[in-house]
């Protein structure tokens, strides 16, 4: 069996807001394992300043789970406990290895294009007429649970985006999420939280910046609303740590992206630890390309969820790898007349 990988630069249809900054491009990078018979691929999907896995020395660990292949899948896994993005990756190209079709991980009814999943439409930050028109994109789209990015501007104005939603749609017509990524400080918080209370809000993904358990436990404990965890459980790596941090923090929910925790394994762990504490969750892809937003995809049907998932990202890229993966009226499926085609592929990977 040869292995080799292989950098790839998304561009991004629009530039992209978040409380990281404006995204213009996403780096990511493909695992391509080959033997005699068949090829299979995963994507290592890297988000640089929040990946635990995003330190100098990255390439040259993937280059050396490359060369040391024939170690196979288990102690490359145990070598790669500081690296959740490329532990990840590895398992989805050892999986697809193995697999009839190098593109469909987990057959099932998604993957035969007889089910969908349902998915939030994500709401980029940016100025109030662009949030407002990305709003009204994904409500005339058909989605009834939206995720809003906020923080980034004014706390006022988007508490009047989000009080707009609610004169025209009822919770019961519209679920609304809102992600702060850490963007309140321990003196706002609770006022805010409170505010946003009063438009019965499905929930805040981290309200206050990771790495504060003692402020997040208090939190959770008086929040109004719903709290998750996502940066929070970035960098987690024992099972022991995560069961303290979920026992500490008593979360609402928690949002498992598997190219930050690990992959599939890590995180069906967190979802154990998440429900002995009687915490909820949901998969959400990281900016990934169609590579890694199938196996995530695939993988996230299985766990038989009906809460809206985070996986509406395969439209945001001029160059993304074309796949069956479709959205409509605010589901993800996979349309059974378009097939993944592995020589184009590799092809456009090569070329990047």
């Amino acid at each position: 069996m040869k292995a080799s990988c292989h950098r790839y630069i998304l561009q991004f249809k629009q530039a992209s807001g978040t409380s990281r900054g404006i995204l213009t491009e996403k780096e990511t990078w493909f695992i391509i394992l080959q033997d005699q018979e068949r090829t299979g691929i995963g994507e290592c999907g890297i988000l640089r300043t929040l990946s635990y896995d995003d330190r100098p020395d990255y390439e040259d660990k993937l280059s050396w789970v490359c060369e040391h292949i024939e170690l196979g899948e288990e102690k490359l896994y145990d070598e790669l406990e500081e690296f959740p993005s490329i532990r990840f990756g590895l398992e989805q190209a050892f999986l697809s290895l193995r697999s009839i079709d190098c593109f469909q991980l987990f057959p099932s009814e998604f993957t035969s294009g007889q089910s969908a999943i349902p998915i939030n439409g994500l709401i980029w930050m940016g100025k109030a007429d662009f949030m407002e028109r990305q709003i009204r994109e994904k409500l005339n789209s058909g989605f009834d649970c939206i995720k809003l990015k906020i923080g980034a501007i004014d706390f006022e104005t988007e508490l009047h985006l989000i009080s707009s939603i609610r004169k025209k749609f009822s919770p019961d017509d519209i679920e609304i999420r809102v992600d702060a990524n850490g963007a309140f400080g321990a003196d706002v918080v609770m006022s805010r939280l409170e505010a946003l209370s009063k438009y019965h809000l499905h929930s805040i993904e981290q309200p206050v910046k990771a790495g504060n358990p003692e402020l997040m436990c208090k939190v959770c404990a008086n929040t109004p609303l719903p709290v998750a965890l996502d940066e929070e459980l970035i960098g987690v790596q024992t099972v022991t740590k995560r069961r303290d941090l979920l026992q500490m923090i008593k979360p609402q929910y928690i949002i498992l992206k598997p190219s930050l925790v690990g992959g599939y394994r890590d995180s069906e762990e967190w979802i154990r630890l998440a429900e002995a504490v009687g915490a909820g969750w949901w998969i959400t892809s990281a900016l990934e390309s169609n590579i890694g937003l199938n196996a995530i995809a695939q993988w996230t049907y299985t766990l038989n969820s009906d809460m809206p998932q985070g996986l509406g990202t395969g439209g945001l890229y001029t160059n993304n790898i074309e796949a069956p993966l479709v959205v409509q009226e605010g589901f993800l499926r996979i349309n059974p007349g378009r097939n993944w085609n592995i020589d184009s592929v590799l092809k456009k990977i090569a070329k990047n």
